[in-house]
């Protein structure tokens, strides 16, 4: 970076917005990556104005610019060279507004998805997108890449949650599109074009997201089941009992649910090894008692129909959250060290001939591997955790064709709520046509032009 940008940057912010040298290479470069920072220049604006002027100055001069929220991501997509600026968001964390009355939230992109959730829970109100990295990952990050988590099956990815988005283009334009209705069908509906783009066609910086009212009940149980089939039909059933209180339906196959149960982790088997799969179901609702007998009287018709095999259902706070704290300790899987993590999308019917292929191929070629499978099955989505031969790019690159092959003619995704990065950009051809394609270059090449933003990510 020039000297005079620099300085112009300096001016143009306050005190401490510009960070240098080893105040920038000092920092971690993302969420289980063991690399630091690389870029040598970070900014950190308070405002949309600030941000605006940043941009300003860095299209003018040609300046590449990597925005970072929580950088809880898991596809590279925020990763800076030693050429980029990197624009950190991590100052502007202020909640604005909640209004109990019309259920929404005003809130600066740099703001935790768990700092919001919990001032909404002051007003008697929830915010649902939840995920493991909550405490970590920001509101602005999460529009961008369109996070989804474990609720999705019943309110949605974030998309479904973003009512307005104020967001800054790359040459410094302030895009203020802070719709705070549910309806609102005059005209193209903006904010799309920032929902899950990664930061590649502008600058998050304020959203207006929906609130719900806070459940009453909370159901959860940990079952057991004795088949892929079951698995599938236990869902609908599930679903159809408790009449759209479906929360969670989370499942893990067999591997997971030993791992995360067995020393050193630190839950125990709630339900005993030795089932197929098993699923974290979860209902909410607005009258505890009754709904509490739903759940159980649902459990036991699919136990009667052979649907469950075994099953535990909590019957407290602390049981809930152990049962989510067996699902939730997925880091499990990094404890000899970083394994490949993919995450797809595909129908469910095709899910578990998909796995078994997979498993197969990675067999072949490496007899020894590892391969841990779970997701939100609900909403089609899983997770693989693969550990085969060396942790180097050429063995990655292997995995990577085995995992995202089948896909193509299957109809799936190789992203199902991470985003593209860096990782699945060689990938990006199975899940979107040429055509498709092409008209996201067109939407980028128009919005930015000089190719400063998150240059080299998605395509």
């Amino acid at each position: 970076m020039n000297a005079a940008l620099l300085a112009d940057l300096r001016a143009a912010l306050d005190a401490g917005a510009v960070l240098v040298d080893d105040e920038v290479t000092s920092r971690a470069a993302g969420f289980m990556q063991t690399d630091k920072l690389k870029a040598r220049v970070l900014v950190r604006p308070r405002t949309t104005q600030h941000v605006a002027a940043v941009l300003r100055l860095c299209h003018a001069a040609g300046q590449p610019v990597v925005t970072h929220g929580g950088l809880t991501g898991l596809v590279h997509g925020a990763d800076a060279t030693p050429v980029d600026l990197v624009l950190s968001l991590e100052r502007m964390n202020a909640i604005e507004e909640i209004d109990p009355l019309q259920r929404i939230a005003v809130a600066q992109a740099g703001v935790t998805l768990q700092a919001l959730q919990e001032a909404a829970d002051e007003h008697d109100l929830c915010f649902p997108l939840d995920l493991g990295a909550r405490g970590s990952a920001t509101l602005g990050g999460n529009a961008s890449t369109n996070a989804g988590g474990n609720r999705v099956i019943r309110y949605g990815m974030m998309r479904e949650m973003v009512l307005g988005i104020e967001a800054v283009l790359a040459d410094g334009r302030m895009v203020s599109s802070l719709n705070r209705m549910i309806k609102n069908n005059a005209g193209y509906d903006l904010k799309q074009l920032f929902i899950g783009s990664e930061g590649t066609l502008g600058v998050v910086t304020r959203l207006v997201l929906r609130l719900r009212e806070k459940p009453r009940s909370q159901d959860v149980a940990l079952v057991a089941v004795a088949g892929f089939d079951r698995l599938a039909a236990l869902l609908k059933h599930m679903d159809r009992a408790l009449g759209g209180g479906l929360t969670a339906f989370e499942a893990m196959w067999r591997e997971f649910y030993e791992l995360v149960t067995t020393p050193p982790a630190l839950s125990r088997p709630a339900v005993p090894h030795g089932h197929p799969y098993y699923v974290l179901v979860e209902s909410m609702g607005a009258d505890a008692a009754r709904d509490s007998a739903r759940f159980g009287a649902a459990l036991e018709t699919a136990y009667d129909a052979g649907l469950v095999a075994d099953a535990v259902v909590a019957g407290s706070d602390r049981e809930r959250a152990a049962l989510w704290a067996i699902r939730d300790d997925v880091m499990q899987v990094a404890r000899d060290g970083m394994p490949f993590i993919f995450d797809v999308s595909l129908p469910i019917f095709a899910m578990e001939g998909y796995v078994e292929e997979v498993r197969a191929a990675l067999a072949a070629r490496w007899p020894d591997h590892r391969c841990w499978v779970f997701g939100h099955l609900g909403d089609g989505n899983l997770h693989l955790v693969i550990r085969a031969g060396a942790p180097d790019p050429e063995t990655r690159s292997g995995v990577e064709h085995l995992v995202y092959g089948p896909l193509a003619r299957i109809g799936g995704s190789v992203s199902a709520e991470h985003g593209v990065g860096l990782e699945k950009k060689p990938y990006l051809g199975i899940s979107r046509n040429a055509e498709e394609i092409e008209l996201m270059r067109t939407i980028k090449r128009s919005l930015d032009p000089r190719n400063i933003l998150n240059p080299g990510k998605i395509f």
